[in-house]
């Protein structure tokens, strides 16, 4: 193996679930045989899918012996149909096969070059669609708290949904935006993802894949037995202590969806249709994407608020930090913008900022706004979410909320345009908006809801186009970066345990 190259965790994974594979079919070359199928490397993840996999795999070698038999038995006794190449070839062939073999390389070069077998073109009456979720994901999910939906979808309670039910203060978005936190409710129609970010706080237990391939729930069933599923785990807090009684009758009615649980919620074919039923019950929709699929941007109808995520400003820290599934993924994380840019209602790039993997790339980072012009820029500090063996992010990775402020200043000091509008300083979080959200002084990064509904009723009838200046409302001052309460809403009790601020 060549010293000088280093091993990412998941090539080594790989190399070494697959190592006598990788070595026989080498060996097998030095002996002059030829593939009759390409060399098929799966990872150690999910026991189904592999079962799955070397079925379809065995098709076609059996498909392929017999078509072999089929064409023995027309020949003259002499002949022969022979996967070996035979002892008379040629010297040249002969070469051939040991250079093949040579050109195998150093084993961990496999891990670049290996071909992976797609099974589209495998045919057999039998075959049904798969659906995504597993039994083996669906216990690993549920024991997580997750209210699987149907079989790709997924719904889970926030803890700010807790917190704002208690009265101790509602999340980010409360501060930003307006929403009211115990209304909200956090689920995602794709539980597949096309990226494994080291700082995904499910630690990877949901399946990855860069098409959809899965069996496909109707959009209306997934809507309906989501809200069932958030309503029966918003239930359970009845008689809890400190849940206040007005909050608790709010909270049977969901107000707001945060589309980002987990996944990529784009990928869902009928997502169109998902968000048009939400906001014909008046149920806002903040659809989060990771930037990997622009087509399905591009085609996306107007929501309450789409963000961007761009966890990385360079396409080796981006490749690093979300390590995406697609060769091709800062194209498309470029392709993305450039469509975010034409999009005419609320915008916002999500920044994740990592201590030694991003916080030094600000000026990387404006470019990237300068390019898109999203409405808003969200900055916020990685969260730590425990020891995962996928995962090498620890507590250093996580920078204070000083160390965000001071990458957010750094940052609004190369933009012309934008400007710190507030901040929600337990979340670690900094909200930067464009100065034409700044009225008379006053900033308007809070949401009319009631005016995006009938915006987006209008549209979907008459298809009049509207902006995102045409639904936004005064942002509070308690809200305001730079507020004693740093963005803390004054109507809630701080929590104190331990001296700590919750």
């Amino acid at each position: 193996m060549t010293a000088s190259k280093k091993l990412s965790s998941e090539e080594l994974s790989l190399l070494l679930f697959n190592l006598v594979a990788i070595k026989l079919s080498k060996h097998l070359l030095l002996l002059k045989a030829n593939n009759i199928l390409p060399l098929y490397l799966t990872e150690e993840d999910n026991f189904d899918h592999i079962q799955s996999d070397f079925l379809k795999w065995s098709l076609q070698l059996i498909k392929y012996l017999e078509d072999c038999s089929s064409k023995f038995s027309s020949l003259h006794d002499n002949k022969r149909v022979s996967v070996w190449r035979d002892e008379n070839e040629n010297s040249s062939d002969a070469e051939d096969a040991e250079n093949n073999a040579n050109n195998v390389g150093d084993i961990e070069d496999i891990c670049e070059r290996y071909e992976v077998m797609h099974f589209t073109n495998v045919t057999n009456d039998s075959d049904k669609i798969k659906e995504m979720l597993t039994p083996t994901l669906k216990k690993s999910l549920t024991k997580q708290g997750y209210h699987l939906v149907g079989t790709h979808s997924g719904v889970k309670i926030c803890r700010w949904t807790k917190s704002m039910l208690r009265g101790r203060g509602g999340c980010y978005k409360h501060t930003f935006y307006g929403i009211n936190s115990h209304q909200c409710m956090e689920m995602t129609p794709s539980l597949a993802c096309a990226n494994k970010c080291v700082f995904c706080w499910r630690h990877h237990s949901n399946p990855v894949g860069t098409e959809w391939k899965w069996k496909t729930d109707p959009a209306d069933k997934i809507l309906f037995d989501s809200l069932e599923g958030h309503k029966k785990m918003v239930r359970q807090f009845r008689g809890v202590p400190g849940v206040k009684d007005a909050r608790f009758e709010e909270s049977s009615t969901v107000r707001h969806c945060a589309l980002s649980l987990v996944g990529e919620p784009i990928m869902y074919p009928h997502i169109n249709e998902l968000i048009s039923k939400m906001h014909s019950l008046n149920i806002s929709t903040f659809l989060v994407t990771n930037a990997q699929f622009p087509s399905a941007i591009e085609n996306l109808i107007p929501v309450t608020q789409l963000y961007l995520s761009v966890d990385a400003a360079s396409k080796e820290s981006l490749k690093e930090i979300d390590r995406p599934l697609f060769r091709d993924f800062w194209q498309r994380l470029m392709n993305s913008i450039d469509i975010l840019r034409d999009k005419k209602q609320r915008t916002v790039y999500r920044l994740t900022l990592v201590n030694r993997y991003n916080m030094n790339e600000v000026s990387q980072y404006a470019a990237l706004i300068k390019r898109g012009q999203p409405d808003f820029v969200e900055v916020k500090g990685v969260t730590y979410c425990g020891d995962s063996k996928n995962s090498k992010i620890t507590m250093a990775n996580v920078p204070w909320h000083a160390d965000v402020v001071d990458f957010v200043q750094q940052l609004v000091f190369q933009l012309d345009d934008y400007d710190i509008a507030a901040e929600h300083e337990h979340s670690n979080c900094v909200l930067i908006a464009k100065l034409n959200f700044k009225i008379n002084g006053q900033w308007y990064t809070w949401i009319d809801y009631e005016k995006f509904f009938s915006l987006a009723e209008r549209f979907k009838k008459d298809g009049i186009s509207f902006t995102s200046y045409d639904y936004m409302a005064k942002t509070p001052d308690w809200a305001l970066f730079g507020a004693s309460q740093r963005g803390f809403d004054p109507e809630d009790q701080r929590w104190y345990r331990k001296s700590k601020i919750w």
